[in-house]
């Protein structure tokens, strides 16, 4: 396909997602499925102009004065990719499965719009409705971090140590330019360019043979901040597919007992092949069966429950664009009721001076700061570490860490602009002996 036919069925997509309200990743595939001609260097130049096009779907629209597909596409080209009218202009000529030329309305946007002056939404792009709840956060930097977070994520690994070390690891990933993650001690680092394929890191031998795996630093880092031993009970509460159970599981060097659980058994399934490729033998997966508790024989003996909780994932746009413009107020209730259920189901597993790891993915305080501040008021037995005890585990770069990330008196708080992570908060809770 030319660079003009990917613009064309970009728009096509981008209508498709907008008229039929599908999520972004199912309007690609379907679009792919029917098009069979497309290589996978033309899929992946489709994707990343969507994507991108998400990520600059309201400072797009306020650039063009118009909500269109097309005009959010061309827009989109000015403010991200950086395109010139005259480099526009040739891929809009009209021709054969090229888009329609630029009209004198298009290039008079183009040449006097800008988004100077605009509200801090529409520059951040994202919901409106959003702007207090940042704005509680962040104060005047929320445009600069929701910025932020609107730009292309790289990929994330994170080296097994109960397999590997990371700079064994780094050579055998030499030729897809892997580096040292700045935070995480077992983190590398891809860096993706907008039309890049898919590096086919579950092709690589050592994701065959589980000395590598797919995480976000920032969710290396919440597992570390834990404080997972070597010997200790540790229940992971809302294990899912099992990321940073994998992580835990490294920690405690496989020692001890880790058991892995999570209220919905679909989202589990992943988790059995994982631990068997990661070659972690000291895993016990409780996979709930109808009505009964799979927990119901542990009784105040964790050393450490870990709490990966439901949220709306406002961290992870950066990953996951088009849902921040599908999530509705109403879903933030829900998920507050979520996380308080599973803070009271973590409670009684907890032994004296054992300790609950409160995470989100979220940047969002009613999720996190006024969660914990809830629970601790609920439950006084329970009190934040602080959160410069849990960084100690980065050693020489925690205080450097410190600098670089949101400290409150509940924890800390990860984001792309801060941190080079996703948004990640993470809170540790001591009970009393």
């Amino acid at each position: 396909m030319t660079p003009a036919a990917r613009l064309s069925a970009a728009i096509e997509v981008i209508n498709t997602i907008e008229k039929d309200r599908v999520p972004a990743a199912k309007a690609l595939k379907e679009w792919g499925t029917a098009h069979r001609f497309a290589g996978s260097g033309d899929r992946a130049a489709i994707a990343g102009l969507v994507w991108d096009v998400l990520r600059r779907f309201s400072s797009s629209a306020h650039l063009m004065d118009s909500d269109t597909a097309r005009a959010r596409l061309i827009g989109m080209l000015r403010l991200e990719r950086h395109m010139d009218i005259a480099t526009m202009a040739a891929l809009f000529d009209g021709s054969r499965f090229a888009p329609e030329p630029l009209t004198e309305a298009e290039q008079a946007a183009l040449a006097s719009r800008s988004l100077q002056d605009v509200p801090a939404a529409v520059a951040g792009d994202y919901p409106e409705w959003l702007d207090p709840h940042l704005t509680k956060v962040f104060g005047e930097d929320r445009v600069a971090e929701a910025v932020a977070m609107a730009s292309r994520a790289p990929l994330d690994l994170r080296v097994n140590t109960l397999k590997s070390n990371r700079d064994k690891v780094l050579k055998a990933l030499a030729h897809l330019h892997a580096k040292p993650t700045p935070w995480s001690p077992n983190g590398l680092r891809i860096e993706l360019s907008a039309d890049a394929r898919n590096p086919g890191i579950q092709a690589e031998e050592d994701f065959i043979k589980g000395a590598v795996e797919v995480q976000d630093e920032g969710s290396q880092l919440a597992a570390l901040f834990t404080a997972a031993k070597p010997g200790e009970q540790v229940i992971d509460l809302c294990a899912g597919a099992g990321g940073k159970t994998l992580a835990l599981a490294a920690q405690m060097q496989g020692k001890g007992r880790l058991i892995a659980t999570d209220s919905d058994k679909r989202q589990l399934a992943p988790i059995h092949e994982r631990l068997s490729r990661a070659g972690v033998h000291n895993a016990d997966v409780r996979t709930p069966k109808g009505e009964a508790d799979p927990l119901q024989d542990i009784h105040a003996s964790a050393d450490l429950v870990v709490i990966d909780a439901p949220c709306t994932g406002t961290g992870t746009w950066r990953r996951n664009p088009d849902a921040k413009w599908r999530m509705r107020p109403g879903a933030l209730e829900i998920r507050l009721k979520d996380q308080a259920e599973v803070l009271a189901r973590a409670v009684p597993l907890v032994k004296a001076g054992g300790r609950i790891a409160y995470i989100t993915c979220s940047v969002l305080s009613e999720e996190n700061n006024e969660q914990v501040r809830a629970f601790v008021a609920r439950h006084p037995e329970f009190a934040v570490v602080p959160p410069e005890q849990t960084a100690s585990v980065l050693w020489d770069q925690a205080e450097a860490f410190a600098d670089a990330a949101l400290q409150s008196p509940e924890g800390w708080l990860m984001t792309p602009r801060r941190t080079g992570t996703d948004g990640f908060f993470v809170s540790v809770l001591k009970k009393t002996a």
